[in-house]
């Protein structure tokens, strides 16, 4: 292996607008709006598609549509056939790890210069039909169509909604919502504080698009020169939540309902909140509104070494300083970042301290909130601080501009690296995430 030491940088990138769940983006597949991404990449950056030794990108809902997307979204969008390709699956942080992935392979001496994110169109994660082909109704696609109404009364047979199923951690049978709920109860994070965090969140993201933040790295979509949509979609969407935030109060808890209280919450989840157990009057605090949307979109970044950017002319936006992920309790999966930090920190020579931006995905208030308790309780990192100042997701977060699982880490690496290069005094900015199963990513870059 030729393994070489060079400064690693991010040059360029953008990011399409994101789509609300069955919302303006639904009808196009990840395909097209990771071709979308990749050729706007190309145009803004001036950058010769021959120019490209990779292509790495994450898609969570992967299908057989599209084997290896990167491969396919790289010679739809013009790249040469030489290109390598791969299709990086880490549930929420898969573009971080694309990124990485990246970094690494320049590293390895394999290429110098890579396109890195990911995509995710929700709106079209399919239902699936789950079973062995031994199963006579399953021995062919005729037989399927032939068989297709009694396939719901055969035990051998099961129709599976592939996204809800997706949302479920295999190990700990907890879907993500249930993983927020245990955070709150065990952090003690009332609905109160994850409401007023999610209206801020949607706050920051409209003053955003209306600062002009978003013009330089987010592309609209646009179909038969019409524009599908110009502005990311849910912001808008809610945007009465801003103007009138006892509205929050209007969403229905999810686990402390007439049909389902948080008695049987602790009965079916309670073996994960440590250091709790069940008090009558306990209540429950996650909401669809203190929570991120499912969403479609796609995000790209240049990931190149600082000597090819100059002989390429590219702009230089940030180095990459260092990265880590770390693995924790899938039932406590949103507490990771908390977890990842340190480690991308310690790699990178940085202190906590000496982050002037940082980018924290916002899958629930219940994990940022409980990211802000832990991080302080064992690390000493002051989180809260930095989002009251202004520091912390400045220009909104996940819970306002959605979540397209396998694009949301190239959004927060394109937040964090257009952030700095706004504030001229800054230095360090660090993006972090959690992810189903237990997974925590944390990426540290250095202003240029």
């Amino acid at each position: 292996m030729n393994s070489q030491s060079k400064t690693i940088v991010i040059a360029g990138g953008i990011r399409t607008v994101i789509g609300h769940f069955a919302g303006a983006l639904a009808d196009i597949p990840p395909t097209d709006l990771m071709v979308d991404a990749v050729q706007a990449t190309l145009s803004r950056a001036k950058l010769s598609p021959e120019a490209v030794d990779g292509i790495l990108l994450g898609w969570v809902g992967q299908s057989f549509s599209a084997p290896n997307i990167a491969r396919v979204a790289a010679l739809k969008a013009g790249l040469s056939e030489r290109t390598q390709a791969v299709t990086v699956q880490n549930n929420c942080v898969s573009s971080i790890e694309a990124v990485a992935s990246a970094a690494r392979f320049i590293m390895a001496g394999e290429g110098e210069l890579y396109l890195a994110g990911g995509v995710e169109v929700m709106s079209r994660i399919p239902y699936s039909i789950d079973g062995s082909r031994a199963a006579k109704p399953l021995r062919s696609l005729d037989v399927v169509k032939q068989k297709w109404g009694e396939l719901l009364t055969l035990p051998e047979v099961s129709i599976v909604d592939a996204m809800e199923q997706g949302l479920i951690d295999p190990v700990k049978n907890i879907n993500m919502a249930g993983t927020a709920e245990v955070c709150a109860q065990m952090y003690g994070i009332g609905r109160a504080a994850q409401d007023a965090y999610a209206h801020e969140s949607f706050r920051r993201s409209l003053e955003g698009w209306k600062s002009g933040f978003y013009d330089g790295h987010v592309v609209p979509v646009s179909r038969d020169g019409a524009v599908v949509l110009a502005k990311d979609e849910y912001p808008y969407l809610r945007a009465s939540l801003v103007e009138k935030p006892q509205m929050f109060a209007k969403a229905p808890i999810l686990f402390d309902n007439s049909a389902y209280s948080m008695k049987d919450f602790y009965r079916d989840f309670g073996r994960f909140i440590k250091g709790k157990t069940y008090q009558e009057g306990a209540k429950g605090s996650v909401t669809l509104f203190n929570s991120c949307g499912r969403s479609d979109g796609a995000s790209l970044v240049v990931v190149t070494t600082a000597d090819k950017a100059k002989a390429l002319g590219l702009e230089v936006l940030a180095t990459i300083k260092g990265w880590g992920f770390v693995g924790n309790n899938p039932a406590h999966m949103g507490v990771s970042p908390a977890l990842a930090a340190p480690l991308a920190l310690q790699r990178a020579g940085v202190s906590f301290d000496a982050l002037d931006q940082i980018e924290l995905h916002e899958p629930f208030a219940a994990t940022v909130l409980s990211i802000f308790k832990l991080g302080k309780e064992k690390y000493g990192h002051d989180w809260e601080a930095k989002h009251k100042s202004g520091i912390l997701n400045p220009n909104g977060g996940s819970i306002a501009i959605g979540h397209p699982l396998g694009a949301t880490g190239g959004r927060l690496a394109l937040n964090l690296v257009y952030a700095l290069r706004k504030n001229p005094k800054s230095r360090y900015g660090m993006l972090a995430a959690c992810a189903g199963g237990g997974m925590g990513a944390a990426l540290v870059v250095e202003r240029r």
